[in-house]
């Protein structure tokens, strides 16, 4: 099991670019208000923070979670935005859903960095957390597209196939596309899709 605050301590983290993800940014140009909806945005895996304070820049009120206290630390030293909030929690686990709601969910590097035998989890966890008609808003990386690609990780392999068997549940897929914006590297590799709870 990967101990992600001992990662952040010794400073192994190669998915921290110091920027929000340019598909995100890509998206926020892109988007109306009704696909985050009024109430709060909610970023799982946040890291040090940028994706949730890009979000907040947009004025979404967005909140973030990640497991690593070492990841939290280092979200709240930024200077706040607007009312962006973090968190250390699991979002996995059924205790973290108690007395929360959100109208949108941001996805990126979360999905791919947990055990895939958890990903049902992940996909309940998005139910639970979303109210009725909110979005799990996510770019995704597909790996498996690249034959040269490791099949340990993190990050974990995955397809489109997989995504849509793992949401169908709860959720329905309304939008799809490859981003234009990556960071150098995953050009190709990333998928941006909303899925709609119902």
């Amino acid at each position: 099991m990967t101990d992600w605050n001992e990662r952040y301590k010794i400073g192994d983290t190669p998915w921290e670019k110091g920027a929000a993800a340019p598909p995100l940014i890509e998206l926020l140009g892109k988007t109306q208000e009704e696909i985050w909806g009024s109430g709060r945005t909610l970023v799982p895996g946040c890291g040090s923070g940028h994706d949730v304070r890009a979000l907040a820049t947009a004025g979404i009120t967005a909140v973030g979670v990640d497991l690593a206290r070492e990841a939290i630390r280092r979200a709240e030293v930024f200077p706040r935005i607007s009312d962006e909030t973090y968190e250390q929690g699991d979002f996995l686990e059924k205790d973290f859903a108690e007395g929360k709601t959100f109208s949108a969910i941001w996805e990126h590097t979360c999905f791919c960095a947990i055990d895939p035998q958890r990903r049902e989890n992940y996909a309940e966890s998005c139910s639970r957390l979303l109210q009725s008609g909110g979005h799990l808003i996510g770019v995704f990386f597909l790996t498996a597209q690249d034959p040269g690609e490791e099949q340990q990780g993190p990050p974990f392999n995955s397809t489109i196939s997989e995504l849509d068997e793992r949401f169908a549940r709860w959720f329905d897929r309304i939008k799809e596309w490859v981003p234009e914006s990556s960071y150098p590297g995953r050009k190709g590799k990333e998928w941006l899709a909303i899925y709609r709870k119902r």
